[in-house]
């Protein structure tokens, strides 16, 4: 807590912390529309298929929006990017509304999200390179377990809006377009509080000599060189791998839990029933993450970052053979709960391991490339579930399949991570001899 208390006597960090939960907030609420809309329609049935397509549409061009982002986050002013598409966002936003009104759920649609969520992850994966400008060293894995952290549960209390909205004013679209309204505006609060930082406190420290024209024409080889950084970096890279594994299980359990609350749970016609529940399990996950917030500093102060990661993998997977494979609501919750806990331990210590592990002039472009793995491996399990899940969301195969991916993920990190130390000592008592 005294390092808390130290973090947010920085004005900086303050300003920083607050541009990220008003934007998250917003998220959440914006998530609760797109939901509404495109799953939770009262006259669309939801099949594991569309909702996989649905998140693969969604989620497929991040990949091709990573490398460019990182591009510009190590060329322009950190700041000025967060001012500037939070505000483009939310005009984005508003186009999306006045296209549910009409009704309108084809390609403009869906061009019209993309463009959204487009915007959310560029500004994320700012946040985070700008982040280890706003604190010293020794309080980077407080402020990383305070504000990704923060910033979920932002999200998941404006998800909670959405819902109430919706369940006041009713479950068709105009209430839909008022719920994207409200997220437009908190979109333009972000970015008012990202105009309170001075325009050059965020970084980057130094900025690529080539016109921003030239670096575009040759992102792959940017890309490249952010993954020869990576590839230097093995602790950094070894917990992005262990990540990625984890976004796969996370992408097969949302889908999975989703499908449970829409067409078993509750009445297939009762969207606002399947909405409630859904959005439950989601809030008491974020209470997961508050009490992984407060809980891994402390558990770091005794384990190795690379320590903690395993034992969120593997306690992520005896907790879902635990709770998942009743396929009732309670312990779903209780899994909920534990899920929530280990996923967020488990990335903040990803979060602190790439920062310190990366030199700032590359941390924009490997945030961007984390960014493309989160993505991909939702996508990845978004196909999977797809292929694997009935309407109905239960499946003991996927459930133990993805249960067998965690222990496997964690083992292997566990191994390499072994492997790596033993052989630096190895290189270190040779040098010593020499």
């Amino acid at each position: 807590m005294h390092d808390l208390r130290e973090l947010l006597k920085s004005g900086l960090f303050r300003r920083l912390f607050g541009t990220r939960l008003v934007g998250q907030f917003g998220d959440g609420v914006f998530q609760v529309a797109l939901a509404a809309f495109v799953v939770f329609s009262p006259e669309k049935e939801a099949t594991a298929g569309d909702v996989a397509e649905a998140f693969a549409l969604l989620l497929i061009p991040f990949t091709v929006i990573g490398p460019f982002a990182g591009v510009f986050l190590d060329r322009w002013r950190r700041r000025q990017v967060l001012l500037y598409a939070n505000l483009l966002r939310a005009g984005i936003v508003l186009v999306v509304a006045t296209q549910v009104l009409a009704g309108d759920s084809g390609p403009l649609f869906y061009t019209s999200a993309l463009a959204v969520l487009s915007c959310n992850r560029f500004i994320l994966a700012g946040l985070s390179a700008a982040l280890p400008q706003a604190v010293d060293n020794e309080r980077l894995i407080v402020a990383n377990a305070v504000s990704p952290t923060a910033g979920t549960i932002a999200a998941t209390l404006g998800g909670a809006v959405g819902v109430a909205v919706r369940a006041l004013v009713g479950d068709g679209d105009g209430a839909n377009a008022l719920i994207l309204v409200i997220a437009a505006v908190l979109y333009m609060g972000g970015s008012f509080v990202a105009r309170s930082m001075p325009r050059d406190a965020l970084g980057p420290d130094e900025r690529p000599g080539a016109s921003t024209w030239s670096e575009l024409k040759i992102v792959a080889r940017g890309l490249w060189q952010g993954l020869e950084h990576l590839r230097e970096r093995k602790p950094a890279a070894a917990a992005l791998a262990a990540i990625t594994a984890n976004r796969f299980c996370y992408g097969l359990t949302t889908i999975m839990v989703l499908l449970l609350f829409r067409n078993t749970f509750n009445d297939s016609h009762d969207t606002n029933a399947g909405l409630r529940g859904f959005g439950a399990a989601v809030g008491i996950s974020g209470v997961g993450f508050f009490i992984s917030a407060v809980a891994t500093p402390v558990v770091l102060r005794h384990l190795r970052l690379s320590t903690w990661i395993t034992v969120c993998m593997i306690g992520s997977g005896i907790s879902l053979a635990a709770s998942a494979s009743w396929f009732q609501v309670v312990p779903l919750m209780i899994g909920a709960l534990v899920q929530g806990f280990l996923a967020q331990g488990q990335k903040i210590c990803t979060d602190t391991l790439v920062q310190r592990n990366i030199d700032d002039a590359y941390r924009g472009r490997v945030f961007s490339i984390y960014d493309m793995l989160f993505n991909g491996a939702f996508v990845a399990a978004a196909a999977v579930a797809a292929a694997a899940l009935p309407p109905s969301g239960k499946s003991l195969t996927l459930v133990w399949g993805t249960v067998a991916v965690y222990a496997i993920g964690g083992i292997a990190y566990a191994w390499f991570r072994s492997a790596s130390r033993s052989a630096h000592q190895d290189r270190n008592s040779a040098t010593a001899v020499s």
